[in-house]
């Protein structure tokens, strides 16, 4: 038995390892460390390697077990990445759609929707003014003392395209002023008005400043907590932190959620965060770091009052934000 036992002994002293060599590619990324110290003035110093010399890997294993382990792995990571995008898929898909409905819905109760000569009931008017005024006055169950959009701007909310809603106003009067019997998005888009071209507002800025309106899963990236007193953007979990020289704006909703982001005029303002619904307070700031420094009690879009912005400030107090050396602009 023990001479069997031998023989099937595998003697390993006579047994060389497969050398394998790497090319090995060098990252700065990888070789800068960051050394903190008590001092403020402590800088970031590159480590550059000390032998450039091509690494040899040595293994037990032979080179067919490790190519099966590469082409497992490379497997599991290439699942992954399928697995993530489709994730990603169904999720713009869904963004398209809410958009789609609520484009139709809109486009359905717009006046623009209708042709002159087809005759409508006094109850088709009545839906689609209930349905266009519902879109302003989203929220104002919610909360009584809620600001709806300013009045210039219920345009802007009611157009299917969003076109900005001062440019709007210009054409408007435009419309009022002439007594057309035709609606006013028709008379704009396709009746007697579909060449007028105003000098302070072209069309191209017209049809160009389209204000971006988010819908349920775009707004879940603009939303803010507070955490330890400071400003964090809930999904990415960083620090809310506005770029000097550009205008960031905020709106808190009726549900008491804050929203805050960039303004861009003519693409993205006040409105955008809830697609034009009602707000309970509004305005600028200014943050570093997620420390509140200013904020302004200005909107164009809702015209808030100085008690939409106590409201304001009374969020902030719950949620334990030191206000001592933040500055109020008015």
């Amino acid at each position: 038995v023990n001479e069997i036992n031998r023989k099937n002994n595998i003697n390993l002293k006579n047994c060389e390892p497969i050398k394998l060599v790497l090319q090995t590619m060098l990252s700065f990324k990888d070789l800068v460390r960051n050394h903190e110290s008590d001092d403020d003035d402590a800088k970031r110093k590159p480590v550059t390697p000390s032998d450039s010399e091509d690494f040899k890997f040595f293994s037990p294993l032979p080179v067919s077990e490790l190519d099966a382990a590469a082409v497992k792995l490379q497997k599991v990571y290439k699942s992954y990445r399928t697995r993530r995008s489709l994730a990603d898929c169904a999720v713009v898909a869904e963004e398209l759609w809410w958009k789609a409905l609520d484009f139709v819905a809109l486009k359905r109760s717009s006046v623009s929707f209708f042709g002159v000569e087809k005759p409508e009931t006094a109850v088709s008017r009545w839906a689609r003014a209930r349905t266009r005024a519902a879109r302003v006055g989203k929220g104002l169950s919610k909360d009584e003392k809620a600001q709806k959009l300013a009045l210039q701007h219920w345009l802007e909310a009611i157009d299917p395209r969003h076109r900005y809603g001062h440019n709007l106003h210009l054409y408007y009067d435009v419309w009022f002023e002439s007594e057309s019997v035709q609606p006013f998005f028709y008379w704009l888009d396709i009746g007697d008005g579909k060449e007028v071209n105003l000098d302070e507002c072209p069309r191209t800025n017209l049809q160009r400043q389209c204000i971006k309106y988010l819908g349920p899963k775009e707004r879940a990236a603009y939303e803010v907590i507070v955490e330890n007193g400071k400003l964090v953007y809930k999904c990415s979990g960083s620090l809310v932190d506005t770029v000097e020289g550009s205008k960031w704006i905020f709106v808190l909703s009726t549900t008491k959620t804050l929203y805050i982001g960039q303004k861009k005029k003519g693409f993205f303002q006040h409105s955008s965060f809830l697609a034009g619904g009602a707000i309970t307070a509004a305005g600028r700031l200014v943050a570093h770091q997620g420390v509140l420094e200013a904020i302004w009690p200005y909107s164009g879009h809702y015209h808030p009052t100085e008690e939409n912005f106590r409201e304001f400030i009374a969020f902030l107090e719950d949620n334990v934000v030191d206000l001592a050396n933040v500055k109020v602009c008015t």
